[in-house]
């Protein structure tokens, strides 16, 4: 199931540009964020003990969807070599198994001279934002083995 990975250079990206994957939540990527993660809570690990909270069922591990959103900064947009610089996020609803996410990224400002991009990232589920935030990340100015200009 893997894409393939495509890459923006800073001189290619402009304010607006929007991109988005959609994935479906599933009780093995649950298990496998714990598993990774090592944060086994069991509102997102133990059906029993989620259905007493005031969620009602087991919910996914706030990062999952976080996650689905670094999948569009680092595979889409801006893609193949953009670093992380920081990433804000507000937590609106939880995420359940059986719901498909929509993460989408929106370049809101580009700052060319130190080569960063502040994007702004949801995820949705049902149309409605489950997480929003804004990242900062940085951009290569070339393609990689490009020469230099």
């Amino acid at each position: 199931m893997s894409e393939p990975v495509r890459g923006y250079i800073l001189d290619e990206l402009e304010v607006g540009m929007t991109a988005e994957i959609e994935r479906l939540v599933t009780a093995e990527q649950i298990d496998q964020f714990a598993q990774a993660s090592t944060d086994y809570n069991p509102v997102h690990m133990d059906d029993a003990y989620a259905r007493t909270t005031a969620f009602r069922g087991r919910i996914a591990h706030g990062l999952l969807p976080a996650s689905f959103v670094s999948a569009v900064v680092g595979t889409k947009l801006p893609g193949a070599g953009a670093l992380y610089l920081e990433q804000t996020l507000s937590f609106a609803r939880p995420t359940r198994i059986g719901d498909t996410v929509t993460a989408r990224v929106r370049v809101k400002s580009i700052d060319r001279e130190s080569a960063r991009v502040v994007l702004e990232t949801t995820a949705l589920v049902n149309g409605e934002p489950a997480l929003e935030g804004e990242a900062l990340v940085r951009v290569p100015r070339r393609r990689r083995g490009a020469a230099a200009a």
